[in-house]
């Protein structure tokens, strides 16, 4: 990173900083604030700001790599890398890895692989041991350790007695505890919505049901037990009901949405393209619409990439039998812009609130601070093969004109821009 910056011009983003939407200089040196105000100088790199926003960096509640076991999907420079260029200086990580991380061991291996770099990253722990729902994971050994909150990832833990369990258990460290609502029972092996467009494809659906009950099971569980939860990508409308209703009745309940669900439907299924083939499924108009009504009224907290990279033999085949997910981490701001939230709402849910569901410090614009930061604005730019940073393709997007461009990531003393 160059010892001095100066980002000229720029519009600040940040409710905790006494700068909150005035346009400033800021001085940068050495990996911190310096100065903010006017006219501070040209002895330093320059930055054009003018147009453009400044705010804390993104933090992303749901990310998948590879590493270790599948580091050919994604390996931690490759995921670093897109997540600074999608305007992420941090995120916690999936334990979808192979072993999964269901030990102290594994949690202390991914918090030293990933020192030294831009993105801040904290992995998460299995609720169960190998994520089968069997048995309960070293929740406690794993906190200490460094694990930010637990979950099994993408597989929900159908057990509701080891679901009750580990909410008490963690309750007595004060944990977190992250449900991925899918009832298995009820979704079984389909691969899309269930609704006009699986009947017109002729395809099995998963019904809104499947995410419905599972919800409906947990927060009676984390009534029951007194316990923090967080449900992770939900996606229909009844499920934005269910939390609203259970947050005013003061449930200690917080819920992120997949940026791809707030501006895709199940429409975009029809040509059988394997890169819109996401968990939980794109969903109805009806459900995006609610979805969005849930982040304005603040009953959905947080906003998450779902960044979960595929290689190509498992996404260049038929439909029924591609694997789920995309690459997202680069995508989430336009989506965002493109689904009709402010710059207000999309550092609010993605990254002032994310850090606070996890017990994270938030950063701020202010002098003497770490320069945590991300400058983008609504600018158009080309998703071309050639700035994809990720290992993996498996994005929809891919080819694609996009509105909304990351300019600048900064923090630990280094810097990613375009």
């Amino acid at each position: 990173m160059p010892q001095k910056i100066i980002i000229q011009a720029c519009k600040i983003i940040d409710p905790a900083s006494p700068q909150h939407l005035k346009t400033v200089d800021v001085l940068i040196n050495e990996g911190k604030i310096e100065a903010i105000g006017q006219n501070l100088g040209t002895d330093a790199q320059l930055i054009s700001g003018e147009g453009k926003f400044l705010a804390p960096g993104f933090f992303d509640l749901n990310a998948t790599f590879g590493e270790p076991g599948f580091e050919t999907k994604e390996d931690f420079e490759t995921g670093s890398k897109a997540a600074a260029a999608g305007g992420f200086t941090g995120l916690a990580l999936m334990p979808h890895n192979n072993p999964p991380t269901d030990s102290k061991s594994q949690v202390e291996y991914l918090i030293n692989r990933a020192k030294g770099n831009l993105v801040d990253i904290f992995p998460y722990g299995c609720i169960s041991q190998k994520r089968e729902g069997k048995d309960l994971a070293e929740m406690y050994d794993m906190r200490q350790s460094g694990a930010v909150a637990f979950t099994d990832g993408n597989k929900a833990v159908q057990d509701a007695g080891l679901m009750e369990r580990a909410l008490l258990y963690a309750k007595g460290f004060d944990a977190l505890v992250l449900s991925y609502p899918e009832d298995a029972s009820i979704a079984g092996s389909a691969k899309m919505n269930e609704g006009a467009m699986s009947t017109f494809l002729g395809m099995k659906g998963i019904p809104n049901l499947a995410e419905e009950l599972m919800i409906v099971r947990d927060l009676y569980l984390a009534a029951y037990t007194d316990s923090r939860i967080h449900f992770s990508t939900i996606s229909t409308a009844h499920a934005v009901e269910l939390i609203r209703n259970a947050k005013k009745q003061g449930a200690k309940v917080t819920c992120d949405v997949a940026a791809h669900h707030l501006v895709l439907t199940d429409d975009a299924v029809a040509g059988f393209d394997s890169n819109y083939k996401v968990k939980p499924p794109l969903r109805t108009q009806a459900d995006v619409d609610a979805l969005l009504q849930g982040l304005k009224d603040g009953t959905i907290d947080a906003i998450v990439s779902q960044h979960h990279p595929q290689e190509i033999e498992f996404k260049q085949v038929e439909f029924e039998i591609a694997k789920f997910g995309i690459i997202a981490l680069q995508t989430v701001l336009p989506l965002l812009l493109q689904a009709g939230l402010n710059e207000e709402q999309i550092v609010e849910k993605l990254a002032l609130n994310p850090r606070k569901i996890l017990g994270l410090p938030v950063p701020s614009i202010a002098v003497g601070k770490n320069a945590n930061l991300v400058l983008f604005d609504a600018s158009s730019w080309d998703y071309q093969a050639s700035i994809n940073y990720s290992k993996s393709a498996n994005s929809p997007f891919l080819g694609q004109q996009l509105n909304g461009k990351v300019w600048l990531t900064c923090n630990n003393n280094q810097v990613f821009s375009y």
